[in-house]
């Protein structure tokens, strides 16, 4: 019997997969669950148009990333921090602290995007690279300064 995949399933296939099993399999284990439906002309046209949702849906993504990676690239990101008299740093700046200052600043991103060896414990400019989804880097200068007194 022909199916088709509603989600993975452990060693039969990945989501929207259309699979031949044995039927038996099909009406005892796999239909109870709602894990696959019969593979017929309506649910092969169904399976088609999710295909095309999906594709759609991956496009947009892409676009919006290409946007954030552009906007992002070469941006200048400053954190203000208190500094002790010898010029030491109260806090360091980790990927958190520059994530969050990113989201203040409206961009989507998470700690583990950006890509910071060490933290940082000083004064200055430093480059650090933005690693987004599908492979695409941007490369930002975060400039630690110290908070003004006011």
């Amino acid at each position: 019997m022909k199916v088709i995949l509603l989600q993975d399933v452990k060693n039969l296939g990945k989501k929207y997969e259309v699979k031949d099993v044995a039927d038996g399999y099909a009406r005892n284990l796999l239909f109870p669950k709602n894990v696959v439906r019969e593979a017929t002309p309506e649910t092969l046209e169904w399976l088609a148009m999710q295909k095309e949702i999906l594709a759609a849906k991956a496009e947009e993504s892409l676009k919006h990333i290409q946007d954030t990676a552009s906007s992002l690239d070469g941006l200048e990101v400053v954190i203000a921090v208190k500094v002790g008299d010898s010029g030491q740093l109260f806090e360091n700046i980790t990927s958190q602290k520059i994530a969050e200052r990113l989201k203040e600043m409206g961009f989507e991103v998470k700690k583990n995007q950006v890509q910071l060896e060490v933290p940082i414990k000083e004064l200055g400019e430093f480059p650090v690279k933005v690693r987004l989804d599908h492979n695409l880097e941007a490369e930002l200068r975060v400039i630690i300064s110290e908070v003004q007194e006011g």
